[in-house]
């Protein structure tokens, strides 16, 4: 998501600062906030006293929320975005309130005890609006991590040589800030000051707080996080009309709102940028049976989001392409095929169909595209990763360097590896057309 939500001017604060506030007055002004007003009202509009509070500095690339106004009636869509601004709210309280209530003197020097914040995207199959499910629905949220003052984060492979390059370790190192000291005034320096005194004016390191010796822990990072959330959730007015519970999850933050028969379940994701790349190391778990702790895993989820929406600005009006991603998701159900294989299906073909041929006309033409791509990927046991050495990819995405010049990998190796297993693929994929054609039978 690549748009900012809008600038304005806070009371009594600086010209230039996004506000959600402004997005929903865009809306307003559209005509398009139908259905939309109450669940924002209920859900993220902050009191005015917090406006202040709410402000911080933001970067250039901040606030990627669903900017685009959701069409009428669309509901999916106004969750979402209900979703991205209530995280954006969520993500400005803890960084301006990390401690609240008496302790607020305490939360002045507790900037260098937890990460800082950065953009935030939202991600997956209900952000990217192909979500297969009606029901269980979770939007998911990645926010950056940044690394706070006097530290620097120094990503080292878990195995080098590994290919490809999935899982990482962050290395927290301290950086020395006494030019800055002597600028300042009142920050110390974590190299060259006594750890008592740093504890007294400053508090503790981040490797002190969410670092397993030298490097960042994902489970502590999440748990402070959840903590974080939790404390702060309390000062927004929409905590008396949802119920807030915090979901166990020992590597992202998840919780549910709820209120009457209505239902949100939120994840958020952390994640730390791969330079100036729409890649993430982040907290979500590999695929191996055992993920640890100081393991960060690289992540496209972004570039994915970044991928589906350019081609939301760029389709036409009755383009069906996220139809027909989310019709074939749902035949996967009880098969060992999983949405990632199909996404990437799908992605590869929307990057080499113009977009005029998703048209709702051409809907049953590029459901069989998808079909015969991937009973050809079965066939010869080899389906690319979408971003792993393409050379296709929309100049708009920044890959890594390593990333661009790495080896097609191959989403279906284990099928080359195991011919018991690429049988009982085929067998499912003639399950998955039986029911495709029988789910287009009964639709019309």
């Amino acid at each position: 998501m690549d748009s900012s939500i809008g600038v304005t001017t806070c009371p009594r604060g600086q010209p230039g600062q996004p506000s959600p506030e402004v997005h929903w007055a865009q809306c307003r002004a559209a005509g398009r906030q139908k259905g939309l007003g109450l669940l924002y009202s209920a859900l993220v509009r902050p009191r005015p006293e917090y406006c202040e509070q709410l402000r911080a500095p933001q970067g250039e690339k901040d606030l990627r929320v669903a900017t685009t106004c959701p069409e009428e009636g669309n509901k999916d869509a106004e969750r979402a975005m209900a979703v991205t601004i209530l995280v954006w709210v969520l993500q400005q309280l803890i960084l301006n309130v990390r401690v609240v209530g008496d302790e607020r003197d305490e939360a002045r020097r507790d900037h260098s005890s937890f990460p800082g914040l950065g953009s935030r995207f939202g991600i997956g199959s209900t952000m990217e609006g192909w979500s297969p499910s009606e029901e269980n629905i979770i939007y998911r949220v990645l926010v950056s991590l940044i690394p706070p003052y006097g530290h620097a984060f120094l990503p080292k492979l878990c195995n080098p040589g590994e290919t490809p390059e999935r899982n990482f370790r962050i290395r927290v190192q301290l950086v020395c800030t006494c030019k800055t000291e002597q600028l300042v005034g009142d920050m110390l320096c974590f190299i060259h000051h006594d750890e008592e005194e740093q504890r007294r004016n400053r508090g503790p390191s981040l490797l002190q707080t969410v670092c397993t010796g030298s490097y960042l822990d994902v489970q502590k990072t999440a748990c402070r996080f959840h903590q974080l959330v939790k404390a702060c959730w309390v000062v927004l007015p929409h905590s008396r009309r949802w119920r807030l519970t915090m979901l166990p999850c020992n590597r992202s933050c998840k919780f549910k709102m709820a209120r009457a028969e209505e239902e949100i379940i939120i994840e958020i994701m952390l994640g730390v940028q791969q330079g100036n790349s729409d890649i993430f190391l982040s907290s979500q778990a590999s695929e191996a049976l055992f993920t640890p702790s100081t393991t960060w895993t690289s992540s496209c989820t972004v570039a994915e989001a970044k991928f589906f929406e350019r081609l939301a600005r760029r389709a036409p009006d009755g383009s069906f392409h996220l139809r027909c991603l989310q019709l074939c998701a749902r035949i996967l159900v009880g098969t060992g095929f999983s949405e990632y294989a199909l996404k990437t299906v799908v992605m590869h073909l929307l990057n080499t169909t113009p977009l005029s041929g998703w048209h709702r006309t051409h809907f049953l033409l590029r459901l069989d595209d998808i079909m015969r791509y991937l009973c050809h990927c079965l066939e010869e046991k080899r389906l690319d990763h979408f971003f792993f050495g393409n050379e296709k990819i929309p100049e708009e995405i920044v890959l890594p360097p390593a990333l661009q010049r790495a080896e097609p990998f191959n989403l279906f190796q284990h099928l080359a590896q195991d011919p018991d297993a690429q049988a009982q693929a085929m067998r499912e994929f003639t399950d998955m057309q039986d029911r495709l054609t029988r789910m287009l039978a009964n639709d019309n």
